[in-house]
C-alpha cells in the first residue's frame, strides 16, 4: 500500500531536509529520491566554470577554426532545455546559438506551443562552428558530449529536447536513427539522475525538408501536453 503524507512525515524529518537545502521526492521507486537544491548563484558559478573548461580545450579543429565559443542562450532557471547540433556562421559571429535562419524557425516553433525563447534554455552539442558548417565527426560528438552532460546536470531540466541527429547521438549513440526515434519520450541517465527526453528534427533540417514539419509539429504538441501535465507553469 502506498504511504500517505502522514506516513512520510513519520519517517522523514522534513524540517531537517529543508535546513540542509535538500528537496525530497517521494517515490516507490528506489532511485532519484533526493535532489540537492541549487541556488541561481551556484548554478551561475557552475556554468561559468564549465564555459572556462570548454574555452581551455586543446587540440580541437573546431576551436581552432571558429571565431567564438557559442555557449548558450535563454533562462538558466528554465525547466525546458533544448540541445541542437552546433553553431553556424551567424552563431559563430555573434557567439549565440540559434540566431540564423534555423533560429528564426525555432522561435516560431516555440511560439506555436506558447513558449517564448526567453523562457527556455538553449545550447548545442559542440560549442564551436564546424568548418563549412559540416556535421560534427563522431570523435567530436563524443568529446563534447562530456561537456554537454555536465551542462545538462547543471541546468537540471524537467524536459530535455534533442533537436537533430547530432544531439541524439551525443546522448544515445549512433546506432539508432532519428526517423524512428523522434516523437518518443525517452529517459537518459546523467550522474544518477533520469532526464525525460524528446528527440525531434533540427530546424535546419526542416528548412531543407519542409515536408517533415508535420512530424515536428506532432512532437511539439506532445511536448506542450507534457509541460501542462507535469505543471511547469510556462
Amino acid at each position: 500500500m502506498t504511504l500517505n503524507e502522514k506516513n512520510q512525515n513519520d519517517i522523514i524529518d522534513t524540517e531537517l531536509l529543508n535546513e540542509l537545502g535538500i528537496e525530497y521526492e517521494f517515490s516507490e521507486q528506489p532511485i532519484n529520491r533526493f535532489k540537492k537544491s541549487v541556488s541561481n548563484e551556484d548554478k551561475s558559478d557552475q556554468l561559468t566554470k564549465l564555459r572556462v573548461e570548454i574555452e581551455n580545450i586543446d587540440n580541437c579543429e573546431l576551436k581552432n577554426s571558429a571565431k567564438n565559443l557559442v555557449f548558450s542562450d535563454g533562462n538558466s532557471s528554465s525547466k525546458i532545455m533544448i540541445v541542437g547540433e552546433g553553431p553556424g556562421q551567424k552563431e559563430d559571429e555573434l557567439g549565440k546559438p540559434f540566431v540564423g535562419d534555423a533560429g528564426e524557425l525555432l522561435n516560431r516553433m516555440l511560439k506555436a506551443i506558447n513558449l517564448d525563447r526567453e523562457n527556455v534554455y538553449i545550447t548545442n552539442v559542440v560549442n564551436y562552428r564546424p568548418p563549412n558548417n559540416r556535421k560534427p565527426e563522431v570523435s567530436e560528438i563524443n568529446r563534447y558530449s562530456e561537456y554537454l552532460r555536465k551542462h545538462i546536470s547543471i541546468i537540471n531540466p524537467e524536459i530535455l529536447v534533442l533537436m537533430g541527429s547530432t544531439a541524439m547521438e551525443a546522448l544515445f549513440g549512433n546506432k539508432i536513427r532519428i526517423s524512428k526515434e523522434r516523437g518518443k519520450w525517452k529517459d537518459v541517465i546523467i550522474n544518477d539522475k533520469t532526464f525525460l527526453t524528446m528527440i525531434t528534427f533540427h530546424p535546419a533540417y526542416l528548412l531543407r525538408q519542409a515536408e517533415q514539419k508535420k512530424y515536428s509539429w506532432a512532437d511539439l504538441k506532445e511536448i506542450r501536453m507534457r509541460i501542462d501535465k507535469i505543471g511547469l507553469g510556462i
